[in-house]
């Protein structure tokens, strides 16, 4: 069996607050993959690219997220630069489970994220960063959804709301 929706979008889109909540809903299991890496690898996020880079990071954020599409679960989130990985889209084009791309504005997004060290792509002039990672990766989100949800002015309850609402077979 294989996760019964999983969620994409950018940093502060709410991912992990929605897929918590909408796994309780359905009585399914929740997985989040920057977990799944921190607890493989046995270091935080920042931590990973701090000591081994960014390509050690993504090498691994590609295996997990591939066996997370294959393994059993519920709602699956991935981190926000997983889909930068061709593999992982086909994976995600292969899977046939719905995707939904949880999109945010920068004005959302900001006091959500933080903006923090532990965003260690967004270090250096945060503000800018998110938008330049997120036009780069906007095009790569809309092509694996299968549903778009603009979560701005939205709370986590009327966002699970507007899945269950949309997504078939739920």
């Amino acid at each position: 069996m294989t996760p019964q929706l999983i969620l994409i979008g950018p940093p502060g889109a709410g991912k992990s607050s929605v897929g918590k909540s909408l796994a309780a809903r359905l009585n399914v299991a929740f997985a989040d993959t920057d977990a799944l890496i921190e607890e493989k690898v046995g270091k935080k996020i920042s931590e990973i690219f701090l000591e081994e880079g960014e390509p050690f990071f993504r090498e691994v954020e590609e295996r997990v997220c591939c066996e997370a599409i294959a393994q059993s679960g519920g709602v699956l989130s991935l981190g926000g630069g997983s889909v930068l990985s061709v593999v992982t889209q086909d994976a995600l084009n292969n899977s046939g489970i719905p995707i939904v791309f949880l999109d945010v504005s920068l004005t959302v997004a900001a006091p959500r994220v933080g903006f923090n060290r532990d965003r260690p792509l967004l270090v250096n002039n945060p503000r800018q960063q998110w938008q330049i990672l997120m036009d780069k990766r906007r095009p790569i989100y809309e092509s694996l959804a299968s549903l778009h949800i603009d979560v701005d002015e939205k709370s986590v309850s009327k966002i699970v709301d507007e899945i269950l609402s949309e997504v078939p077979l739920l």
